[in-house]
């Protein structure tokens, strides 16, 4: 063998090398590709769900808060009257209007006794206290 052989032979035998170098590398870059193509796909449908999602929560109706309790109006006959004035009236009473309404006697005892009624119903929601002493129904 001549050293021009032996030279081409190196040479060849090296570029086989490099040959199957390249082909290691382009099998784990192809492999690489497919992770990558499969992450990609996940992703994808990832956000599909997301978009649907979102879809669908856009299009339900808007939820009404639940409605406050209706409050309960005591039994007692009185507390009846005083709502049958307010349900007549027009416009805030004081206590002392609504024993005239009743046909109360206007004694203190009558107003004072009255007075309490209402702030009671204003406690429970039935009766509104506009200012210190003036009450009326709420208005929705």
């Amino acid at each position: 063998m001549t050293g021009k052989e032996l030279t081409l032979g190196a040479v060849l035998a090296r570029l086989e090398e490099q040959e199957r170098e390249l082909a290691v590398q382009a099998e784990a870059t192809r492999e690489q590709i497919a992770q990558l193509t499969a992450r990609l796909d996940e992703l994808g449908r990832a956000a599909e769900e997301v978009r649907i999602t979102r879809k669908t929560l856009l299009a339900l109706p808007d939820p009404q808060p639940p409605a406050p309790p209706t409050p309960k109006l005591p039994d007692h006959p009185a507390y009846q009257q005083i709502m049958a004035v307010f349900a007549a009236a027009d416009m805030p009473l004081r206590a002392r209007q609504v024993c005239e309404a009743m046909d109360l006697k206007i004694a203190p005892n009558n107003i004072n006794n009255t007075r309490l009624k209402l702030k009671g119903l204003a406690e429970r929601g039935i009766l509104v206290e506009t200012e210190q002493g003036l009450f009326t129904q709420p208005r929705p």
